[in-house]
């Protein structure tokens, strides 16, 4: 084995002109990396909401029928009957839905869309976020790479394997939830 990397040139590339970003690219491109990290984050924000009950009606969800759009997609009707009492509203439910489903769910306070609660909604819910924090696993490390770091970047690496390994098992958590 120690032969045939003997025989293996190895390259280590040098900045040439026109192939380092330069300082405000640098900054431009750790703000793209940080807005296309934290905006699942911040698009989960109302999902989590309704998932918890911190805003909606909570009640029992009835799946009535789903139409396969092809592709793979679908478009799922039901019926929700809010916990307090009240007249069955219909609803748009969850396109991970099969007809014939009935389980907990929170009215969204917009009216026509329920969505599962508790467990299994906070999980489902918690899997776009789950994506964009495992996207921040390397960040660190550009950053000290590109400020000329020596010292910890073998620790960013770690973090950045286990922020990103978390953020992996989260959204596979929350995906297996959701289809459950």
């Amino acid at each position: 084995m120690s032969d045939f990397l003997s025989d293996v040139p190895f390259v280590t590339p040098q900045p040439g002109p026109g192939r380092d970003p330069g300082r405000w690219g640098r900054a431009v491109l750790v703000l793209l990396w940080l807005a296309i990290c934290l905006l699942p984050m911040w698009l989960a924000v109302g999902d989590l909401q309704v998932a918890t009950g911190r805003v909606g009606t909570p009640g029992t969800l009835r799946v009535i029928s789903c139409e396969d759009l092809g592709e793979g997609r679908y478009d799922c009707d039901g019926q929700f009957t809010p916990d307090g009492g009240g007249a069955p509203v219909p609803v748009d439910a969850s396109p991970d839905s099969s007809a014939g489903d009935v389980l907990r769910a929170q009215l969204t306070p917009e009216g026509d869309r329920a969505a599962p609660a508790g467990t299994k909604g906070v999980l489902a819910a918690l899997a776009l976020p789950s994506v964009g924090f495992g996207g921040l696993g390397f960040l660190p490390y550009v950053i000290m790479y590109w400020a000329g770091a020596r010292r910890g970047r073998r620790a960013a690496v770690v973090g950045g394997w286990l922020v990103t390994a978390a953020g992996t098992v989260g959204m596979l958590v929350g995906v297996v939830a959701a289809y459950a």
